[in-house]
């Protein structure tokens, strides 16, 4: 398998959950201006939608989008732990998880990083984000994991978009909790080799 991806950007997910899964893979990085990978290859050939993560089965094809990627992974190594099993209540839980995450931090935080956005509209978006945290600390509560009290594809997901607020002027300072989390995620080694390799630490 190769996952293409882009330093730090939503693809650091799906590394994670590769080498928390202990799986065999290839990286390969990408300029998502040029729509070049760093072997010279056109990415809008592997990926017609020009965006990460990508990865690139060993039969050919291609998977995108991360809340799929990740669970393609975890299902791939199911004694990883990674993903409760299909069908399972948790299951569900873990998709409730991923769709909060995709659609409610990362679409918002990561549209802070566009300087087109007028300073009114950034106020708004940071509003919502916030009450978004609001709840997400208040489900965390003293829990270490998202679901289940394990680690799951889901807090490598999220700890990639509260990674982001480092870089959008976003504090995390109101939420203790998130922070705590942040942290502890972040010292999990297969997360420390991940951020390595992507040159982030």
């Amino acid at each position: 398998m190769k996952l293409y991806y882009k330093a730090g950007a939503c693809s650091l997910s799906p590394h994670i959950a590769l080498l928390e899964a202990g799986l065999s893979f290839e990286l390969e990085a990408v300029d998502l201006q040029t729509k070049r990978t760093a072997s010279g290859a056109d990415f809008t050939a592997i990926n017609s939608k020009g965006y990460v993560p990508a990865l690139a089965l060993d039969n050919g094809k291609v998977l995108t989008e991360g809340a799929a990627i990740v669970q393609y992974i975890a299902d791939l190594k199911p004694q990883s732990g990674l993903a409760p099993a299909n069908g399972s209540e948790a299951r569900y839980e873990l998709q409730s998880l991923l769709g909060f995450i995709s659609s409610e931090l990362h679409k918002p935080i990561g549209s802070l990083f566009n300087p087109a956005q007028s300073e009114d509209w950034k106020a708004a978006a940071k509003a919502l984000i916030g009450k978004r945290l609001d709840w997400l600390a208040a489900q965390l509560g003293n829990n270490e994991y998202l679901l289940e009290n394990r680690f799951s594809v889901a807090d490598g997901y999220l700890f990639t978009v509260l990674g982001w607020t480092d870089h959008v002027g976003f504090s995390l300072d109101q939420w203790p909790t998130l922070q705590a989390y942040r942290s502890r995620i972040g010292a999990r080694p297969k997360v420390v080799e991940a951020l390595k390799a992507e040159g982030l630490i």
